[in-house]
Parts: structure tokens; sequence; C-alpha cells
């Protein structure tokens, strides 16, 4: 792909995000969605990758990184109308949407309540729930006691227990980029989104969604299971299981390229 371009879009009624935009404007659209913690440079490596052919657009989401930091508004239901409304400010009117990890939660409930707007949905190491997740009671602490500035240890941590293997598969400036990008968010922005995901019933966010679905997976992620990934293979008609075999958490960081492939086959008109 050529040239990344930053730019920023103005959602009605809502923020201000920066997103990255790589590709063709006529291309067919593709929207990276990122997870808590993260903003747009968390794809800088799949941007690189992906066929010029496509207009691939990945937007920081509010509260994130540069994006502008409303009151209130960080439930993942928030984060949902966002992305609807980021469609409507860059002129798309149907794409394919790519949610990484807890990107995954705003761009399924996307994908099942406005089955118009949605082309195809891709979920990379994402989970179903995370009820039973051992880390996120631990998560809810750690945030509740956050205070600003927000402490490197606690970005260190996180950055660590997402990444797992990934940190030793990618050059450390990039990871130094993502743990600054880390630290940008407001105290009180991790809390409220945590608790927006903690406190949603995110098995029902998976209900409904009847766009083509394709799933990815690493099988060395220690954040997610294969058995999320068996309940959303459930929970969806007709959705897809892709394994990438020693690859864990955040396949957009260790499998670039595999990841990139993958995504333009399932764009593809």
């Amino acid at each position: 792909m050529g040239t990344v371009a930053l730019k920023s879009a103005r959602l009605a009624g809502g923020p201000v995000l920066p997103y990255a935009e790589a590709g063709r404007p006529e291309g067919a659209p593709v929207v990276l969605v990122h997870g808590l913690g993260e903003s747009w440079w968390t794809f800088e490596p799949l941007l690189r990758r992906l066929p010029a052919g496509l207009r691939v657009c990945a937007p920081t989401q509010r509260g994130h990184g540069d994006a502008e930091r409303p009151a209130d508004g960080y439930d993942p239901e928030d984060y949902a109308r966002d992305l609807v409304r980021f469609l409507d400010a860059v002129g798309i009117g149907r794409t394919v949407l790519v949610g990484a990890g807890t990107g995954g939660v705003p761009a399924r409930i996307v994908a099942g309540a406005y089955p118009d707007r949605i082309a195809g949905l891709v979920l990379s190491g994402v989970p179903a729930t995370l009820d039973d997740k051992p880390g996120a009671a631990g998560l809810r602490k750690a945030v509740e006691e956050l205070s600003d500035p927000v402490p490197a240890s606690f970005v260190a941590e996180f950055r660590e227990r997402c990444a797992g293997p990934a940190g030793s598969s990618v050059g450390r400036g990039f990871l130094a980029t993502m743990a600054e990008e880390a630290g940008k968010p407001p105290a009180r922005v991790w809390r409220e989104t945590v608790r927006g995901l903690l406190g949603t019933d995110l098995a029902r966010t998976l209900r409904g969604i009847l766009v083509p679905t394709l799933v990815l997976w690493g099988d060395a992620d220690t954040c997610v299971p294969r058995a999320d990934q068996r309940q959303i293979l459930d929970a969806v008609p007709g959705a897809t299981l892709e394994v990438y075999e020693g690859a864990g958490h955040v396949l957009h960081w260790e499998r670039p390229e595999r990841l990139a492939q993958d995504i333009a086959a399932f764009a593809a008109p």
C-alpha cells in the first residue's frame, strides 16, 4: 500500500477523531477498529501491507490517542454509534469492519444493528465475553485506582498482559510508540471504558449478526481462548474461523502479512 495519510473527522453531534487512511478513494472500504488503550497507530504495520486497491481507514476512538475526550460516552454502544457517524463523516456507505481485541465489541454491535452499512465483519482476537476472564477483575481494580497522569507501570503491565508473545516479535520502537499511545487516555477514560465493557452483556452483542463474518485467532493467545471463538461461531450464522498457528493475541502486530492477505481476500468484491 502507498502513503498513509493522517486526517481528522468531526462526527455529527460527537467528537473529532483523528484517523489514518491509505489506498484509493474509490477502493473497497475497510475500517479498522482498535481496542482498549490503543489508537490508529496499532494498525500501522497492517496499513503498510494491505493492497493499494482498498480504501482503508483506521480511526482513533474517542478518549484515546489524540482524539477528543468528551466528559462521557464510553460504553460499547457509544463507541458503536461513533463508528456509524465516522462512516457518515468520511463518506463511506458500506464497509468491511475489522475489529481487533475489544475493538471487536463495537464493531459487532454495528454489524448487528446496521447490516445495510456493513459488507462484512472480521473479528481478530476478539473475546466472546469478559465475565469469565481471570484478568478482568484485576483490570477493573487497577483502573478504579488510577489517577492522572496514568503511571507508566500500569501501561507497561497492561501492554504486557495483552501483547503476550508479540512482545518478542515486534520492534522496540513500535512497542515504545504503543506504550506512549496507551498513556494518552486519562484515568477517567480507562475507568469508564472498562466499566462499560464489564457492565455490558457481551454475549448479547453477538446476536442478530447476519453479515458475512470471519473470525481470526492465534492458537498461542493467552488472553482469549479458543472456547470464545467457538461461542462466536455458534452465535453468528455462517461465520468461519481461521487459526494462526503459533500466533498470540495481537495478530496485526505479529502476522500483519497474513492478516493483510486474509482481509483483502475477504473484502474483495
